[in-house]
């Protein structure tokens, strides 16, 4: 019985081991700061913001890539790579983009989409595969990344289809028109009144759509209607016969809790982008 014991410890530190010498080789991550994704600017502000970073896993080759916009509300916040994500075998791509009241109407969507074509264009020479690229984000960085990921015009001038992209991480993201959209282009309508309109990421789903992991906070303590209305775009993607949509509500957890500080959330993302494929 000592004898199994013993081989039973012994084959757990070499698991433990095996583990860490993992970990800490997917922790070890070449970091690209502050590249420009535009080719020219037309101003100072626009030089500054429309930059991104990259991290790439140590000698990472033709691996998935996963671009994040982050949030806050369209008029503040800055490019962020996710912490949760760093001990994933992913090229990480944390995106900056013009914010209100400097930009105006449409130029973050602009942006988002110049954002995302240099990475189709580039990432092959950061380690990233560009037939596997993955787009997401956060709060408002959610809504850029599915109005560009469903709305094919954002992407039309640089010749790509939505079709390109692997799959959509949404995190907590408004799928109706945003309210800082509506308040710059002068809505008439109260602020939680549904509009899906053009500017609606809703307004552009389809069965074709690419695959989508919507994952929100509690519906009792996230933003007012935000559950409700990513489950309605859940709900109408099955009912069209879309094949992948996962949808989480994860318990006790308000906005910026789910946005910043829940493991579970991260661990999804980092599942969904290892099972989904081109």
């Amino acid at each position: 019985m000592s004898i199994m014991k013993n081989q039973f410890i012994l084959l757990f530190f070499v698991y433990f081991c095996v583990s860490m010498t993992i970990s800490a080789e997917l922790s070890e991550r070449t970091k690209i700061k502050n590249v420009s994704y535009y080719a020219e600017t037309t101003n100072e502000y626009q030089k500054t913001q429309c930059v991104l970073d990259i991290s790439v896993p140590k000698n990472g080759k033709n691996l998935q890539v996963l671009v994040w916009f982050h949030g806050g509300g369209l008029t503040e916040g800055s490019k962020e790579i996710p912490e949760h994500l760093q001990n994933t075998n992913t090229v990480l791509v944390g995106v900056g983009y013009r914010l209100a009241p400097k930009a105006k109407f449409p130029e973050f969507l602009e942006d988002a989409a110049a954002a995302l074509a240099w990475t189709f264009a580039n990432i092959e020479h950061y380690g990233g595969n560009p037939k596997q690229i993955y787009v997401g984000g956060r709060s408002a960085g959610a809504y850029l990344a599915a109005m560009i990921g469903l709305d094919s015009r954002w992407l039309k001038p640089y010749h790509i289809e939505t079709s390109r992209i692997t799959g959509l991480v949404l995190l907590s993201g408004q799928m109706t028109t945003h309210f800082h959209v509506r308040k710059m282009l002068n809505y008439p309508q109260p602020e939680y009144f549904p509009i899906i309109d053009e500017n609606a990421p809703l307004h552009y789903i389809s069965k074709d759509s690419p695959p989508m992991l919507f994952i929100l906070g509690d519906r009792e303590r996230d933003l007012p209607v935000r559950v409700q209305e990513n489950e309605f775009m859940a709900a109408s993607l099955r009912a069209m016969k879309h094949p992948h949509v996962e949808f989480y509500e994860i318990k006790g957890y308000d906005h910026n809790g789910i946005c910043f500080n829940v493991p579970e959330a991260f661990q999804r993302i980092a599942k969904f982008i290892s099972e989904v494929k081109p």
